[in-house]
């Protein structure tokens, strides 16, 4: 018999979170990946990371990682700037509607940390660990996803 998270959790491990970065700009994914672990160090919860080329391959990546059961939660990382066309709305509307659909379909926990900004300068603000961390709030919504389940599940 496959062992898995759910029967693990019955005997007391820690969570185990997978974090999905797109580091299609690597200074602001580094930022909010920095912000990511720090939240999920301070909670003592083990994680592994992978990378993806984009915002729209994120969920795809989460999808495979949901049939493979080894994780209790998803923090999605990644950045989408405005540009000159309407492509920015696409992605940004796409990934973030692809991760809701898997969260309910598949009754998962993903933080949604991928920005959607008008700059740059936007996008550094909101991805540093010492401003605004919007990469530690995304796994900080897991934590507390994975909190409420513990309280209401029994």
């Amino acid at each position: 018999m496959i062992k898995t998270r759910e029967s693990e959790r019955s005997v007391g491990l820690r969570p185990h979170v997978l974090i999905v970065e797109a580091r299609y700009y690597d200074e602001i994914g580094e930022m909010l990946l920095i912000g990511a672990e720090q939240a999920l160090k301070e909670a003592g919860v083990t994680f592994d990371r992978i990378n993806v080329p984009g915002a729209l391959e994120i969920p795809q990546a989460i999808r495979i990682a949901i049939d493979a059961g080894r994780y209790d939660g998803y923090v999605a990382l990644g950045c989408v700037i405005e540009g000159e066309t309407w492509h920015d709305r696409i992605v940004g509307g796409e990934s973030a509607r692809g991760l809701m659909d898997l969260a309910l379909r598949h009754s998962v926990f993903i933080g949604n940390g991928i920005l959607t900004v008008h700059s740059q300068d936007q996008a550094k603000k909101r991805a540093d660990p010492n401003g605004k961390c919007k990469g530690g709030d995304a796994a900080r919504a897991v934590l507390s996803l994975l909190d409420a389940k513990a309280r209401l599940v029994r």
